[in-house]
């Protein structure tokens, strides 16, 4: 099941159109993706149990590519960042992969839909694809073996980075870097768990201007996503509609020499596979 935030409504996208969940179910279910997080299987079961007539007639090809798609959830309580998660983007950056996960946080405002267009702070903003974790259950200190039954989805993000920021002290802080407005798009849709396949082997690439950067798969992350929850669970509690940005493969502006960064005009143009595409656009800041 794919379910999106189209027009600002919760939506399940099928191959035939979109279904307005909130209005199809009568009120059975709220019209917010956020308020849906703890409940999508009791939605998974409602949808399959009867016929439901799309209530705005756009495959997914265009739905993808609509303005009106926003983020696939918008209140997140917590979002958590992994930095240095995928071996070989360590070995670009100079760096040992970490023993435990680097953890950072990113602002729930710098979050945005599939298609939002993204101003520039800095002459020194990267692209970074990155595999996105939905939460859909309250978790604290969890087993790697249990942890993937608390996933309420995954979606394709991209954690933009204004690296001049992030990089600005010594040491460096990352969050504030990653949280400008629009840097955190994600979507186009959240893929359930049934229908993802194994998390630990989806590809995922990153496009600029048509160009590929980067081009791997999740099993070169370091920590894997159970880990990833079972890690984070045994510090805080993860709250549905909780996100994870759970690291970015090699290929990153900054890991070339010379290092190379965003323009305005540039088209970063993200994917993973089964997953969907992000195509974010990137204008000068007007500030």
């Amino acid at each position: 099941m794919r379910i999106a935030t189209f027009d600002q409504r919760a939506v399940i996208v099928t191959d035939e159109g979109l279904v307005d969940i909130a209005d199809a179910s009568a009120g059975r279910f709220p019209s917010s993706t956020d308020d849906l997080m703890g409940r999508l299987d009791e939605v998974g079961e409602w949808f399959a149990s009867g016929e439901t007539e799309p209530t705005w007639d756009l495959v997914p090809d265009v739905v993808a590519r609509d303005p009106r798609l926003g983020p696939v959830v918008s209140r997140p309580s917590q979002i958590f960042g992994i930095g240095l998660n995928y071996r070989r983007h360590a070995i670009e950056m100079g760096m040992t992969p970490p023993v435990r996960p680097l953890v950072f946080t990113k602002f729930a405002s710098s979050l945005a839909g599939a298609n939002a267009s993204v101003a520039l702070p800095s002459t020194h903003t990267d692209w970074e694809a990155e595999l996105v974790v939905v939460i859909g259950a309250r978790a604290r200190r969890v087993t790697p073996q249990d942890a993937l039954r608390y996933v309420a989805g995954y979606c394709v993000g991209q954690d933009f980075s204004d690296r001049d920021l992030q990089m600005s002290g010594t040491p460096p802080q990352f969050s504030m870097g990653k949280s400008h407005e629009n840097f955190s798009p994600i979507g186009p849709w959240l893929t359930t768990p049934d229908d993802c396949g194994d998390p630990d082997d989806l590809r995922i690439t990153c496009d600029v201007n048509e160009v590929r950067y980067q081009d791997s798969s999740t099993e070169d992350m370091v920590t894997n996503v159970a880990g990833l929850i079972a890690y984070l669970s045994s510090v805080v509690e993860i709250r549905p509609g909780d996100v994870i940005f759970t690291g970015s493969p090699a290929g990153v502006g900054q890991g070339h020499t010379p290092p190379t960064f965003l323009a305005p005009g540039d088209v970063v143009t993200s994917m993973i596979t089964g997953l969907g595409s992000l195509r974010n656009v990137t204008t000068r800041a007007t500030h």
